[in-house]
């Protein structure tokens, strides 16, 4: 039977619990859903067995989350168009002082871990971005710690080889880059829109089969500036919000939420945009998340 200590114990964890399952993942709602059944499980423990709280919880979280991911690999088999990860909505801003979280969340990455296999993802989140040692990571997926090394490598050369060559720009340059594509694509400045767009710029889309959109990725930075020209039209309100730890964009019709779109800053240039329509994953914007590590 649970107790204040257990939850007491679970709560302080939550943020740093939720993004490994996150990371892991890359959806909130399905993160909300681990956590819930790992504190259900959590609530039956003997605390008197735990010797670590963090590293108990880290990997019995982190088996929930490889089992869900597992048994959601044929659903995004079948998905329709490309599968992006759900926005992360944050109610903080000062995680991006944490250069290694702020990357670890970010759409680039997300995307790139989903290239992972289930064990390599779930390895080079615990190693590298919460530095959990071989032990504790061999005991949360299963494997020997020789053969968790061996995983981490492969997970970390996988990661470097498919890195941008340019590092992403710093928040404060993306939220000024953003706020300069925001008012040139309100007023249909094609000439400043075009100024920020890198020319390789690409555009890519999760409606997930179930609103109307482009289901490949649109490259060019012409191809690109028009069709945005034609989603973000005078009746569409845009609002600002902390998304992935990066300035986004929010998108209404009257009341209706059309999709979150997130922008990537390399070299002073826009060089991709994420935009989730799918409304299912748009439900993730419902409510903020704290993150940790």
């Amino acid at each position: 039977m649970t107790t204040n200590e257990h939850a007491e114990r679970f709560t302080l964890l939550r943020p740093l619990l939720f993004t490994i399952v996150y990371e892991i993942l890359g959806s909130a709602t399905e993160s909300d859903d681990v956590l819930q059944d790992g504190y259900l499980r959590w609530a039956d423990v003997d605390l008197a067995t735990v010797r670590d709280t963090k590293s108990y919880l880290a990997r019995l979280v982190t088996r929930q989350a490889l089992n869900a991911l597992r048994a959601g690999a044929r659903r995004r088999e079948d998905y329709v168009g490309v599968w992006l990860p759900e926005p992360l909505l944050l109610d903080e801003h000062d995680a991006s002082a944490d250069v290694v979280l702020a990357e670890s969340v970010s759409m680039a990455m997300l995307v790139l871990l989903e290239t992972l296999t289930p064990d390599e993802r779930a390895v080079f989140v615990l190693r590298e971005v919460f530095g959990f040692d071989y032990d504790e990571i061999a005991g949360a997926v299963g494997k020997s710690v020789v053969t968790a090394r061996q995983v981490a490598h492969r997970a970390r050369e996988h990661v470097a080889a498919r890195r941008k060559r340019f590092e992403p720009a710093g928040p404060a340059k993306t939220a000024r880059i953003t706020g300069q594509f925001m008012a040139a694509v309100t007023t249909g400045d094609m000439e400043g829109l075009l100024s920020l767009l890198a020319p390789d710029v690409t555009w890519t889309t999760d409606s997930g089969g179930k609103v109307i959109a482009v289901r490949r990725p649109v490259m060019g930075a012409e191809k690109v500036a028009a069709l945005l020209l034609g989603i973000f039209r005078a009746d569409t309100r845009i609002e600002s919000v902390n998304c992935n730890n990066t300035p986004a964009l929010v998108a209404y019709s009257g009341d209706h939420l059309e999709g979150v779109f997130l922008v990537e800053v390399v070299g002073g240039k826009i060089t991709h945009f994420y935009a989730i329509r799918n409304p299912d994953k748009l439900l993730a914007l419902a409510a903020p998340r704290q993150i940790s590590r």
